[in-house]
């Protein structure tokens, strides 16, 4: 790759720190819609943050209406797609850094969205950047879309597809380096049953705001007084599980701590909701608690829901349960399922429809998995600007997780986190390196240039 660019990236480095703590200071989970912000007023001003700072970088800037927006560098008919978003999930617990104080630490800066995604988008920005002004000629125009829904619907790249015409090649910086080629199909259920369980009554639970979420806490209200705390107490230390309980005037709040994480990366994590009706099922729990604890309980399997299943390519299906809440005397609860490529989807959600007597489920979508051959131009040339920029082996993988490479014909997902760091997306502590993530734009940019330039 020219010198050029590795001394213009490395000349960034400031801007870019100041740059994306303004990204990370902007809390920019969805909220209600407003006029001229579909998604809320905190990810409408994200947005508007993002073109603006595109625009001092000299790029053209197109508003698609709030639901996303793109960055273009060239002026071919042929297009490579860069697909990034700027919408984080909500904050979580167990933050020991402000989620949205752009904290650093060294190298390190803290915050949510700097690993998923805004620090990666942001990697891509400023490589475009540096193959403008290197003045590198181009076959192929190069397109940043930033969109705005990636955390909820996907209705900003909907809108997008709708409103101009989709690249049909390109990439995705949201995930790992080396490459993802394949991506599980998604089953998004909603469950619900009214609250006419015995046993043990709970009087409040709300946990979890999104369903690809897996819940690191969870709290409950149930009646009762010191002799159930003591049951609750002694079932936390005989299981190993941490739970604390507390007698209050209104009954006996409970807690379960688990391991927070993203569904699709269940290794590893404890849900805490699991933990939680498998704590309700020995205290003598009946009807839609016992069912919920039979069925799903703490397993990421999808085996009490008859749904287990694996393929060679992508590897197990994976379940989470990220909602619970006990609301106008109804349970209602939510499931992500990450399906295997050769899974029969409709057949998965029967199943779990099967294994759910007494629930009312409603069917929130779909997502078919997505795979490109690892033989055609766009895989062989993001492994070669990887292998070319750290020395290591490139090997495309399958994931669990979910990008915007499924709304093109031919899109992958690409970086920007190293196979030696941890996944903290969806975690308290959220972090990125910047060294890395200039690292990153260096392979984004040499990338970019062996897929569009000339």
């Amino acid at each position: 790759m020219d010198k050029k660019i590795y001394d213009l990236i490395d000349g960034y480095r400031d801007e870019f720190i100041q740059t994306l703590k303004g990204w990370i200071q902007v809390p920019s989970v969805r909220g209600e819609a407003e006029e001229g912000a579909p998604f809320g007023r905190a990810v409408r001003e994200m947005l508007d943050r993002a073109m603006n700072d595109a625009k001092e970088m000299g790029f053209p800037v197109r508003d698609f209406d709030g639901y996303a927006c793109d960055v273009t560098l060239g002026e071919a008919e042929e297009k490579i797609a860069v697909l990034g978003h700027l919408d984080v999930v909500p904050i979580g617990d167990g933050w020991d850094h402000p989620a949205f104080g752009a904290e650093m630490e060294g190298d390190r800066m803290f915050g949510r969205g700097t690993n998923d995604d805004k620090g990666p988008s942001l990697a891509a920005l400023f490589a475009m950047r540096a193959i403008k002004e290197a003045g590198i000629p181009l076959r192929r125009t190069i397109r940043l879309i930033l969109g705005c829904d990636e955390e909820s619907d996907w209705k900003d790249m909907a809108w997008y597809a709708a409103h101009t015409e989709m690249p049909e090649m390109g990439f995705s910086p949201d995930a790992s380096f080396p490459l993802i080629n394949t991506e599980k199909g998604m089953v998004h259920l909603r469950f619900l049953a009214e609250n006419k369980g015995t046993g043990i009554r709970v009087l409040e639970m709300a946990t979890g705001d999104r369903m690809n979420v897996i819940p690191g806490e969870s709290t409950a209200l149930l009646e009762g007084g010191e002799e159930l705390a003591e049951k609750v107490r002694g079932w936390g230390e005989k299981n190993g599980m941490d739970v604390r309980a507390e007698v209050t005037e209104t009954g006996v709040r409970v807690t379960t701590t688990g391991i927070p994480g993203h569904s699709a990366y269940p290794e590893g994590r404890r849900n805490a909701i699991g933990m939680m009706l498998l704590l309700f099922r020995d205290l003598g729990a009946q009807g839609p608690l016992k069912t919920l604890a039979d069925a799903v309980g703490m397993e990421h399997d999808g085996k009490g829901l008859g749904c287990e299943c694996r393929d060679e390519i992508s590897g197990p299906l994976t379940c989470n349960m990220g909602i619970l809440h006990l609301a106008d005397g109804k349970w209602i609860g939510t499931l992500d399922m990450r399906c295997p490529i050769t899974a029969d989807l409709e057949a998965l959600k029967a199943a779990a429809i099967a294994h759910l007597p007494g629930f009312e489920v409603e069917d929130l979508g779909t997502k078919e998995p997505h795979h490109v051959p690892a033989e055609g131009e766009l895989v062989t040339s993001l492994l070669a600007a990887y292998e070319e920029e750290t020395g290591l082996k490139g090997e495309p993988m399958s994931t669990g997780g979910g990008t915007y490479a499924k709304v093109l014909k031919q899109g992958v997902a690409f970086g920007a986190l190293f196979p030696d760091e941890p996944d903290l997306a969806h975690q308290a502590n959220e972090y990125a390196d910047i060294s890395r993530l200039l690292t990153a734009a260096k392979i984004f940019a040499n990338a970019l240039i062996r897929l569009a330039g000339k």
